[in-house]
């Protein structure tokens, strides 16, 4: 029996996360959605203004006997740069931010664990912006944000920035990819 757990977590647009992450091993599922802000059943358009509180997220479904969240975190890291507030390269707002939204109290402290060491370690040339809050809400994003890279080759976004951070992510991450 698998030991599914979930993951929301915010690194940007969620098009590549959602994209990377259904490539994971022990990875059951990854869904684009919105979590974190203040508006109820949220559409894509009205979070994108910046004004209902919810960020881009990735809720991934996962089975904590072949992944980790801590190995999931470190993924998630890789995925992003977690220094910059309110955005990822040229993507703006805070529904952009970097976030990990905790399900619970081990979640949390794992998030702060990961965090901690990082800057102990100097990973990073500036702090970490990465906010850890409990997950209070999840609206899951319309079905065409689902699969939407593999869905969309032609769009130029996707091409222009998702193409090569998922390039880099097979690269590094080789050996926690589901066979293909």
């Amino acid at each position: 029996m698998a030991n599914i757990q979930h993951a929301t977590i915010a690194g940007g647009c969620f098009w590549c996360l959602e994209s990377a992450l259904n490539q994971v091993e022990g990875i059951e599922s990854a869904f684009s959605g919105y979590a974190g802000g203040h508006q109820t059943n949220p559409t894509y358009e009205e979070v994108c203004t910046g004004n209902t509180g919810h960020a881009e997220v990735v809720r991934v479904n996962f089975d904590a006997d072949k992944l980790s969240y801590r190995d999931l975190l470190e993924i998630f890291f890789a995925l992003h740069d977690p220094t910059q507030l309110n955005r990822q390269g040229n993507d703006i707002g805070t529904q952009y931010r970097s976030a990990i939204f905790f399900h619970d109290d081990a979640q949390k402290d794992e998030a702060l664990a990961i965090i901690k060491e990082m800057e102990e370690e100097q990973i990073w040339d500036n702090p970490v912006v990465t906010e850890v809050t409990e997950l209070s809400n999840y609206y899951q994003a319309e079905d065409y944000h689902q699969d939407y890279f593999n869905n969309n080759p032609q769009n130029t976004y996707c091409n222009m920035v998702v193409a090569p951070k998922l390039k880099k992510f097979k690269q590094t991450f080789a050996s926690k990819l589901k066979a293909q």
